[in-house]
Order: C-alpha cells, then sequence, then structure tokens
C-alpha cells in the first residue's frame, strides 16, 4: 500500500477530530468525558501526536487502527484506541509510592539553602530513587515484533546510551506492537499533531511527520522483524 493511503485515513481522523471535538468517538455526545476534549490539547499541555496503522488481517480484511501518544489528560486508556505497551495497573503500583516519596524529597530540598551539604545528599538521593523506578517501568514494557517474540524493553533497544523518557509510548510503537499481537499485517503507516504547536515549532496542527529517532527509531527495528510485507512510514507535511 503507498504511502498515500494512509495519509488518507489520518487526514480522515483528524478531520473527524476537529468536528467532534473530542477523542473519545465512540461515545454518543451525551455521554461525552470532559477529559477527553480537544481543548485539553490547545491549553498548557500543547499539542499530541496521533497516528493511524492501516492493517490486514489473516482473511484478507483490512481494517485501520488509531493511537494516541502517551497518555491523553493522564488516561492511558481510551475506548477505540489502541492499548499502551505497557500493563497500566502495575505501572501504577509500583509508580505511586515511590512518585510521593520523591516530591516529599523535592520539597526537602527546596527548604533546604543551596550551599547545604544536606541539600546535595538530598539531591543525589532522589536522582538515585529516580533512576530506580524509571529501570523498574522500563522492565515492564513487553514489545512484541512480528516473529512472535515478546521481549523487555531494555532488551530490545538499538545503538548506545540510555532509555529516552515515552520510549515505548509513540504511536507507531503501540500501532505495530498491537498489530504484532494480533496477528495484523501493517500495510501503511502515518502519525499527525493535533493542537496548539510545540514549543519549539518544529510540530504544527495538522502536520504528517516521521517517527522520532531518539526513541522510535531505537526500537522499530525490532518490532517489524518478521513482517512480510513493507509498511509504509508516511513523511509528508
Amino acid at each position: 500500500m503507498v504511502v498515500g493511503y494512509a495519509a488518507k485515513y489520518a487526514k480522515k481522523l483528524l478531520n473527524t477530530l476537529a468536528e467532534r471535538k473530542r477523542i473519545d468517538l465512540n461515545m454518543p455526545d451525551s455521554n461525552a468525558d470532559p477529559r477527553f476534549s480537544l481543548d485539553y490539547l490547545y491549553g498548557d499541555a500543547r499539542g499530541q501526536m496521533f497516528g493511524v496503522l492501516v492493517c490486514r488481517d489473516r482473511q484478507g480484511q483490512a481494517s485501520v487502527l488509531k493511537a494516541f501518544s502517551g497518555q491523553y489528560n493522564g488516561e492511558w486508556l481510551v475506548d477505540g484506541w489502541v492499548p499502551p505497551l505497557v500493563d497500566t495497573e502495575l505501572l501504577a503500583g509500583i509508580s505511586f509510592g515511590v512518585e510521593r516519596l520523591i516530591k516529599h524529597l523535592g520539597s526537602q530540598i527546596n527548604e533546604l539553602p543551596a550551599t547545604s551539604i544536606k541539600r546535595g545528599k538530598l539531591i543525589e538521593k532522589r536522582k538515585a530513587i529516580s533512576q530506580a523506578l524509571m529501570k523498574d517501568i522500563h522492565a515492564l514494557y513487553r514489545i512484541p515484533n512480528f516473529k512472535g517474540e515478546v521481549k523487555p524493553l531494555p532488551d530490545i533497544l538499538f545503538g548506545e546510551g540510555g532509555i529516552p523518557t515515552g520510549t515505548g509510548d509513540c504511536c507507531a510503537p503501540k500501532l505495530l506492537g498491537y498489530a504484532a499481537s494480533h496477528s495484523l499485517t501493517p500495510l501503511g503507516l502515518a502519525e499527525f499533531y493535533v493542537g496548539k504547536d510545540n514549543k519549539s515549532g518544529t510540530k504544527r496542527h495538522g502536520g504528517v511527520y516521521t517517527s522520532c529517532k531518539d526513541k522510535c527509531s531505537r526500537i522499530l527495528g525490532y518490532m517489524l522483524c518478521g513482517q512480510g510485507t513493507t509498511c509504509q512510514l508516511s513523511q509528508t507535511d
């Protein structure tokens, strides 16, 4: 399938979001959840990436999956959108208490003079706790590919350096992960931006962009392993 075909569905979804002004598209207007209003993308949170993946099942039937990057207004799961690559209940379980501790340490740090030895020790303690938490979180991510393999995120990362925050949470990994887990063949992928321009000015509303290099490019090679049909990544803006 040509890139333009996936981009066509991306444009259709963009228009639907603009018309409905929310992302809980499976709900009637009378039951719309205010948390999923598109207004969220035009406030302090600014915009967010969305994506579509055109697939074919084993019977040859085509379908279109859709995803949003990361969380939407603090929510991981929205009906009709593919889920994340992490068990959100396990994630909340290991994060809640530790994040409270990190915030408590931050309050203590802010109350101490900049030159205080105790302040420096607390900063190092907070850093160590944060790093340990991120290591535990990354281990929760289970990344599938089209060979039927499922591995923890740290085991499939390509290249040198640590794991950037948000790796595995972008639209492309979510979509490809869902397709791989449900025996779907990806045919075309397009990701686009919705909302207020990002702070750097590199993304604007309605723009279609390639998958990010710092996060997605380090895992998509593994995820596409075993996938027989070339998946076209839309680069049209």
